[in-house]
């Protein structure tokens, strides 16, 4: 029985995680979770799983709906309250599914406890990745096992054919809902068009990334850190089906490819059983229902930022933070309507542009970086003339 820890328990990964859990009962057990504001969901997860904490991250919660305790789980509010329940539960996996950098202080909590950690929280590798590999260093018994799909699928192919017979890592994607439109046409495109997701079903920041391809951006960067793999041996496709959600290249030129249906259960179920087989399948699909398989170029004028992110990643120090962390408050400012789409990757390119990049000693000269970025973002939003 192992205990677990689920931070984002309300998004699709903390949704399918507790699928996971309620299918598994005598293999895992749910000692905490929490959840940014969603008050109803995080009773019926006490009411459910009886919890040891649960923890409330949103400052605007009134604590009047829960108060401190909910049918005998101590509720903690506030960002801290998910490093607090890393700490006081008996937790062997912390599953970090929070969206942003918030999800740091918890991850490297669970790495300095020496957990597992099944991280769907792209932006921590990607704004701290230096920082997280020392860290990992240090505490040796600590191991991430990466849930995203794309990565969880490398994952595997890298552990079964081993990293040094491995050229390339090449990442797909599914090219979000403006693959086909005309160029001209994405200049107007609203909220609720980039919330249109063609194949999966996520949260609004993490939708709108892959409608600009900046998600997957965001993922080459996590690549390089996760598997020790330089930028110009990370490659991304476009494959729309979203059945092949990784491919390694050996260095006899062959290509190895991992496919499954697009549901996430599967490279969640993975982290969570990992190094032990899964028990079962909890979702069987027969190769015959995938029918095509394709494959095409990421088109640059189409997905402006994806180049940035490369930049960004080679340029390093802080330079990914600058980048993150730019894009998460220009995709508030969109999701809030203040911004146009178009103008997500103007306003990432204008923080790195004007953020001094610096190669950090500790967790808070990152952090600083993060700050400046969004300022930056602001002020500039402020001015208009983006």
């Amino acid at each position: 029985m192992k205990n677990i820890s689920l931070l984002g328990a309300s998004g699709s990964v903390g949704t399918s995680t507790l699928k996971v859990i309620r299918t598994f009962p005598d293999k895992f057990k749910l000692v905490s979770f929490g959840v940014n504001s969603n008050i109803q969901v995080a009773k019926s997860i006490i009411e459910e799983f009886k919890p040891e904490y649960a923890t409330i991250s949103s400052p605007n919660i009134d604590r009047y709906f829960l108060k401190d305790n909910y049918q005998g789980t101590p509720i903690i509010y506030g960002e801290e309250g998910m490093v607090e329940i890393v700490k006081k539960s008996n937790v062997d996996i912390v599953v970090t599914a929070v969206v942003g950098a918030v999800g740091i202080k918890p991850t490297v909590e669970a790495i300095q406890n020496e957990k597992k950690i099944a991280l769907a929280n792209k932006e921590t590798m990607v704004t701290f990745g230096p920082y997280i590999s020392k860290l990992l260093e240090k505490y040796k018994k600590a191991q991430i096992v990466p849930v995203d799909s794309e990565h969880n699928a490398l994952f595997q192919l890298i552990e079964s054919h081993g990293k040094e017979n491995i050229r390339s890592l090449t990442l797909t994607a599914s090219g979000g809902p403006f693959r086909t439109m005309p160029l001209e046409e994405i200049q107007n495109v609203g909220v609720e068009d980039a919330l249109n997701h063609p194949t999966w079903k996520m949260g609004p920041k993490i939708t709108v990334d892959s409608a600009g391809m900046i998600n997957k951006a965001l993922e080459v960067i996590e690549a390089h850190f996760l598997f020790h793999t330089p930028y110009q041996d990370i490659k991304v496709v476009i494959h729309p089906e979203s059945i092949v959600h990784g491919l390694v290249e050996l260095k006899d030129g062959a290509f190895i490819l991992y496919a499954s249906h697009p549901d996430m259960i599967y490279p969640i179920s993975h982290s969570l059983f990992y190094p032990e087989v899964n028990a079962k399948l909890l979702i069987q699909r027969e190769p015959t229902s995938w029918k095509n398989l394709t494959f095409e170029e990421v088109e640059n004028k189409r997905y402006p930022a994806f180049q940035l992110a490369y930049q960004a990643g080679i340029q390093g120090g802080t330079a990914p933070a600058i980048f993150n962390a730019a894009n998460e408050e220009a995709v508030s400012q969109f999701l809030n309507k203040k911004i146009r789409f178009v103008d997500i990757p103007a306003l990432i390119n204008h923080a790195l542009q004007t953020v001094p990049v610096k190669s950090p000693s500790n967790l808070d000269e990152y952090l600083e970086a993060d700050t400046m970025a969004r300022i930056t973002v602001q002020e500039k939003t402020k001015k208009g003339n983006i």
